[in-house]
């Protein structure tokens, strides 16, 4: 913002980023959110063992996790074992330069080149970051577009937008090794190579399944995964897996969810899973977010629909705050009962706005319903009014 600020009439000079300060930040504000879980969990009178787990099978009608030696017992398991980034087996995959997500949080200088090895929602946000404070940024990617599943417009939006920050990107491009500081890969049909100080792999990441004794006790896994239904219960019975080790949708606040729906079937209260309007939000500069079904998704399982798009700048602070953006916010509206199935957008602050989107498909509002919502203004999440206003249903 600093290094931008002409156009919004203030004039920096003289502009350094001192990465050793941000990582300590990081830090600090790490501690501080680990600190206030830790304090939640005491004031609710949960135990909490520091250790290696393992499930080490049953004694009884209870379940054993062997901590580093020590046996814990309890009538029921619930697994939360997350997952772990992926490095493909390449040649130079484990090079002291090749970082995964992980590691490259702990990074103490600014590299004058950086290869992101993977055009996702991870590596995108890296590309961002690292190109934003002088690193020259690459990107390799396998498929023919970036941002994983989202909606194609939203991916090329997005992609625009990061080349002109500097970030260069090969898509259809296979990584083949790494070598003497250079990510070499294939492209059609000829050898590339791209010299890098530092290496990102970010290809994805898998479920942490392996060597926690699942088949101790015979848990049914599917690609990696914990199978579950829609109140996590696995295959076996007073056992139960929730956040990213069951495979079914890799977010945090996914995670929050499913461990509620999880105790609250422990319990005896009501409570399913839901995956139809779960939000996902890719922090790179600028943002994108979507909620609900891609165009595609929706006319797959036969929807008849109307897409709608509009430029960011149909909201008036959205114009205001950003120079020369060129977000979008795209809409799908089933045209039959008139309601809302999806929303894609970038640009501006969309983490904050996307949730109201997923409030709106989670209880079925039709287009007439969302155009009697009174939005504050100026607000950027007018846009999503001004969007149901432009659907032609």
């Amino acid at each position: 913002e600093a290094q931008h600020s002409k156009a919004f009439g203030v004039t920096a000079s003289d502009v350094q980023f001192d990465i050793g300060a941000v990582m300590s930040r990081k830090t600090k504000v790490v501690q501080a959110l680990r600190k206030g879980v830790a304090a939640t969990l005491k004031k609710l009178k949960v135990e909490v063992v520091q250790g290696n787990g393992r499930i080490a099978g049953k004694k009884g009608d209870a379940f054993v996790v062997d901590v580093d030696g020590d046996k814990l017992e309890g009538k029921r398991l619930l697994i939360c074992t997350g997952s772990e980034a992926i490095r493909i087996p390449i040649p130079g995959y484990d090079l002291p330069y090749v970082y995964t997500n992980r590691e490259i949080l702990d990074i103490d200088k600014v590299p004058e080149s950086l290869t992101v090895i993977g055009g996702g929602v991870i590596g995108l946000e890296f590309a961002t970051f690292f190109s934003e404070i002088g690193t020259n940024v690459t990107v390799v990617e396998m498929l023919p577009s970036v941002g994983g599943p989202i909606d194609p417009d939203i991916a090329s939006v997005l992609r625009k937008e990061l080349e002109r920050k500097g970030v260069t990107f090969h898509l259809q491009a296979k990584v083949t090794s790494v070598k003497g500081n250079a990510v070499e890969f294939e492209k059609d049909g000829s050898s590339q190579a791209v010299p890098s100080e530092v290496v990102l792999m970010s290809v994805g990441r898998r479920p942490v399944t392996r060597s926690i004794g699942l088949e101790t006790i015979n848990v049914h896994t599917e690609n990696n995964a914990i199978a579950v239904d829609d109140r996590g219960r696995t295959n076996v019975p007073n056992v139960w897996a929730a956040g990213d080790v069951n495979g079914k949708s890799l977010f945090a606040h996914t995670a929050y969810r499913e461990a509620e729906v999880c105790v609250s079937d422990m319990t005896g209260a009501p409570a399913r899973m839901r995956y139809n309007a779960v939000p996902a939000v890719i922090y790179t500069h600028p943002e994108a977010a979507s909620v609900g079904m891609t165009q595609a998704e929706a006319e797959k399982k036969g929807y008849e629909v109307s897409v709608t798009k509009l430029p960011m700048s149909y909201s008036g602070r959205y114009l205001a705050e950003n120079e020369a953006g060129r977000g979008i916010c795209k809409i799908i509206v089933e045209k039959n009962y008139r309601t809302l199935l999806g929303v894609h957008m970038v640009g501006g602050p969309c983490s904050e706005i996307i949730y109201g989107a997923g409030t709106m498909i989670e209880t079925e509002l039709r287009v007439d319903d969302i155009k009697e919502v009174v939005f504050p203004h100026p607000t950027v999440g007018e846009i999503l009014r001004e969007a149901i206003w432009h659907a032609k249903v």
